[in-house]
């Protein structure tokens, strides 16, 4: 028996795609602690945990990169060992993309079974119809990002033709100012060669990490959403020359891909109580009643 279609309450169908966008886990070898202080593989067990919680089955995992601290082959095979089998079970491809704490060769070798160069880690990946690009923003033994020559004739040539849903980019550097200072040290630099490459194409939205803090904005007409980190974030609730890491605040996002737009949600991974009226008996309720009554219902203010 076909199962129902689900209730519109409101005038958007539902998302075509939808991803789950993860980024900076910075995982090392023995799960040593980050800086000395950050639990990397506890918080990223938390956060997978987290987002498998809210029931999604997305179209792709994309991870933005610094996905190892120090680019060890050993933590490279843990991230694997924990992101696989989620992966599985939600039954979506992973997209790994490099950062600038990563190292290709073991990236290659150790998670990607390639063989371990110093190539550019880059993919198409189709989603029914979605297309997305990984690009590789590093520089082999420097943190800020840059895309070479070849790699943005790669990129021209893979949006000559147009996919059906569009496409979305993944990279490492986001191509965005922050407020930060040392992050504009690191930046993605030369931006404009990307911007002449991505003119008049298909490209719908950028994702991206690296700042460790979830931001958002425009980039050559086209939105840039940036994830924070599952290793630690950044407290910015604090002058920005006095900007560090602590550990809080990690967050993944739902992102869903629908006709004329694409939203990013930031789901922030904490445990805290909350209300319960709504409810899947609730959604059912209100699926029972015409548009009018759900209005009347839910709507209209009460004296």
């Amino acid at each position: 028996m076909a199962t129902a279609a689900p209730v519109r309450f409101g005038q958007y169908p539902p998302a075509r795609r939808t991803l789950l966008h993860v980024s900076d886990t910075h995982l090392l070898a023995g799960n040593a602690p980050l800086g000395g202080r950050f639990d990397t593989a506890a918080n990223l067990a938390r956060t997978l945990e987290a987002a498998e919680a809210t029931g999604i089955r997305p179209d792709a995992i994309v991870f933005t990169g610094d996905l190892t601290d120090l680019g060890e082959p050993e933590a490279y095979a843990a991230l694997r060992e924990t992101v696989e089998p989620v992966a599985a079970r939600l039954g979506a491809p992973v997209v790994w993309v490099a950062g600038n704490h990563d190292e290709r060769p073991a990236l290659r070798r150790d998670l990607l079974g390639l063989e371990a160069t110093e190539e550019p880690v880059t993919g198409v990946w189709d989603l029914g119809g979605l297309r997305l690009i990984g690009l590789d923003s590093t520089v082999p033994g420097w943190h800020h990002g840059d895309l070479d020559h070849g790699q943005l004739e790669w990129l021209r040539h893979e949006l000559a033709t147009p996919a059906p849903l569009g496409t979305i980019l993944a990279l490492h550097h986001p191509p965005l100012p922050s407020h930060v200072p040392l992050f504009d040290i690191l930046e993605l630099r030369d931006q404009g060669r990307l911007a002449d490459v991505i003119a008049g194409s298909d490209v719908r939205a950028i994702l991206a990490g690296h700042l460790h803090y979830s931001t958002s904005g425009t980039f050559a007409g086209v939105p840039v959403s940036v994830a924070a980190a599952t290793c630690y974030t950044m407290n910015l609730a604090r002058p920005a020359a006095e900007v560090n890491g602590m550990d809080a605040g990690q967050s993944f996002h739902l992102v869903h891909v629908y006709d004329d737009t694409i939203t990013h949600a930031v789901v922030p991974v904490v445990d805290a109580p909350t209300g319960d009226f709504f409810s899947a008996e609730w959604v059912e309720r209100m699926s029972r009643l015409t548009p009018e009554e759900r209005l009347e219902a839910f709507s209209r203010k009460r004296p």
